[in-house]
C-alpha cells in the first residue's frame, strides 16, 4: 500500500485533515449526479439495455472476474453481449475496437484481457456514449456490459451492479483524498445488487434489507506457464501483481497451500517492462491481468493464476442470473 492507502485503511490517520476536501470532492459528486438525474446534463440511451459493472471506492474490487462472469452466464443463456471500457492507461480519443493485434499498452490491460477472455466484441473509449454506439454500429447486440462505468452518468443504464472489496470494506468511508471513495456509501441504496468480494468478515455496509446482495468467491485453479516452455510443478514462488489490492492476490495464492518466498507489488495498471522485473527472481506467479502485459519478455519460470468467479446469494437474496434475466428489458 501507498501512504494514501494505509491512510484510508486505518494503518495511520494522516489522511483525516484532507477532510475538507473530501467534502468538496462529495459536494461536486452529488451536485453531478443530480445534474443528470434533472436533465441539466444531458445523458444518452442506446437502444439496447446497459449493465453497469462498477463500484463506489477506487482500488480493485473484482470487476474484471465479475465481467467475465457475466459474459460467460448470459451468452450461455443465449445473448449477445458487448463491453464498453475507458481503456486506462491507453492513450485513446475515439472509439478502438480491442483486436489480436492489439497490446494491452493499446488499449489497456483490462480490455485486452476481456478481449482476450470473455468471447464478446470489447470497444474502449473514455466517451463511453461513444464506445457503445460504434459497439452497436458494428455488429447486433441484446445487451451492453460498461465496465467500470457506475459514475459515468453520460450514459444511462438498466441496471447497476456494484462491486465492494470484502477484506477491506469502505475504509474510513470518506470521499477522496481523505478515504478510498468515488461516492458516499449512501449510494449503495441506489443500485440495484451489491456483490462483495472474498468476504472475510461482518460487512460494514449497512444495506435495505430488499437489496439484492451477493457473496463472490474466485475460484483460482492450477498456474499456467506464460511461455510455451513453461511446465507448473509445486514450488515456492515470488508473487509479483499490480492490481488495486495484491494482498488479496497473495491470500488466495496461499490459500492453495503454494509458498511465498517474496512479493513484488507495484501500482495498479503498471506497464511492465524487463527491467522492471529484471531484480525479481523467479519462478514468479502473477495474476492473468499482470500477465498479459509480460507474455513478450516472459522467461519459462514464469506462470499466472486464473480465476473463476462464483456467486452466492446472502440473506434471502435471490438467485442471481434468474434475478438479473428477470431484470433485463429488452428496448420496446
Amino acid at each position: 500500500m501507498n501512504w494514501f492507502e494505509r491512510g484510508w485503511y486505518g494503518e495511520h490517520q494522516g489522511t483525516l485533515w484532507l477532510w475538507p476536501l473530501s467534502l468538496l470532492y462529495r459536494l461536486i459528486s452529488c451536485l453531478r449526479r443530480v445534474a443528470y438525474q434533472q436533465g441539466w446534463l444531458k445523458s444518452h440511451q442506446v437502444a439496447v439495455p446497459v449493465l453497469v459493472v462498477g463500484n463506489i471506492s477506487v482500488g480493485g474490487t473484482g470487476k474484471t472476474p465479475m465481467t467475465l462472469y457475466l459474459c460467460q452466464q448470459l451468452q450461455q443463456a443465449g445473448l449477445k453481449v458487448g463491453i464498453v471500457s475507458r481503456g486506462y492507461g491507453a492513450k485513446i480519443s475515439s472509439p478502438v475496437r480491442v483486436l489480436p493485434e492489439h497490446s494491452p499498452a493499446d488499449v489497456g490491460d483490462e480490455p485486452y484481457l476481456l478481449a482476450r477472455r470473455s468471447g464478446c466484441p470489447v470497444v474502449v473509449c473514455p466517451d463511453r456514449v461513444a464506445a457503445a454506439e460504434f459497439l452497436l454500429a458494428q455488429q447486433p447486440l441484446d445487451l451492453i456490459i460498461s465496465d467500470d462505468g457506475l459514475q459515468h452518468y453520460r450514459l444511462q443504464r438498466d441496471i447497476e451492479l456494484v462491486l465492494v472489496d470484502g477484506q477491506r470494506g469502505v475504509g474510513n468511508g470518506l470521499l477522496l483524498p481523505a478515504g478510498p471513495l468515488r461516492e458516499a456509501v449512501a449510494r449503495l441504496k441506489t443500485v440495484d445488487a451489491v456483490v462483495i468480494n472474498s468476504a472475510t468478515g461482518p460487512s460494514q455496509l449497512s444495506l435495505p434489507a430488499d437489496l439484492p446482495c451477493y457473496a463472490m468467491r474466485l475460484q483460482p485453479t492450477a498456474p499456467v506457464p506464460l511461455t510455451a516452455s513453461g511446465v507448473w510443478t509445486e514450488q515456492a514462488v515470488t508473487l509479483v501483481a499490480a492490481i488495486g489490492n495484491p494482498e488479496r492476490f497473495a491470500m488466495t495464492v496461499q490459500a492453495m497451500g503454494i509458498a511465498v518466498k517474496a512479493k513484488t507489488f507495484f501500482p495498479d495498471h503498471f506497464a511492465f517492462t524487463p527491467d522492471s522485473l529484471a531484480a525479481v527472481s523467479g519462478p514468479v506467479l502473477m495474476t492473468e491481468k499482470d500477465a498479459v502485459k509480460c507474455r513478450t519478455f516472459a522467461k519459462a519460470d514464469w506462470f499466472y493464476l486464473p480465476v473463476q468467479a462464483e456467486l452466492e446469494p446472502q440473506s434471502g437474496s435471490p438467485a442471481f442470473m434468474p434475478w438479473l434475466l428477470q431484470h433485463l428489458q429488452p428496448r420496446s
